[in-house]
């Protein structure tokens, strides 16, 4: 699948499960919320001590399952390699986020305050594999 396909496939259906893995090789799997940047990374919002952060830490690999909100029906899943940015560097960056998924928040100094208590970080994924081209 052309990456830019999945990407517009993304910037539609943010329901994701993103698959990382433990540093004894054990995979650890999260229900998570996907967007697009600017830039054309997959990017996902988590806390800097969520077990997803420790294990990109440690092995960038990173994979996806990207589906529709009814559950059953289109999905993609999307590969590549993940790179960290820590508070402060993040904000504006979960801004963007927020907004790419959300729309406007009603009152963005409560929305920073609230990803500053919680340790929030953006995991931007270079995408380097999408698929599948059929499905069967």
């Amino acid at each position: 699948m052309d990456l830019n396909k999945a990407r517009d496939f993304i910037k539609s259906n943010h329901r994701a499960v993103m698959l990382t893995f433990h540093p004894d090789g054990r995979p650890q799997m999260s229900p998570v919320t996907v967007g697009v940047d600017a830039d054309g990374y997959a990017v996902v919002s988590t806390r800097e001590t969520a077990a997803k952060t420790r294990n990109l830490r440690e092995n960038p690999a990173v994979t996806l399952c990207v589906m529709t909100d009814a559950f059953f029906g289109e999905w993609i899943q999307i590969e590549g390699t993940a790179e960290i940015v820590p508070l402060p560097e993040a904000m504006e960056h979960l801004v963007e986020y927020y907004r790419e998924i959300s729309g406007e928040h009603p009152d963005w100094d409560d929305y920073r305050a609230a990803m500053t208590r919680d340790r929030r970080v953006i995991v931007r994924i270079d995408l380097t594999r999408a698929g599948p081209d059929v499905h069967g």
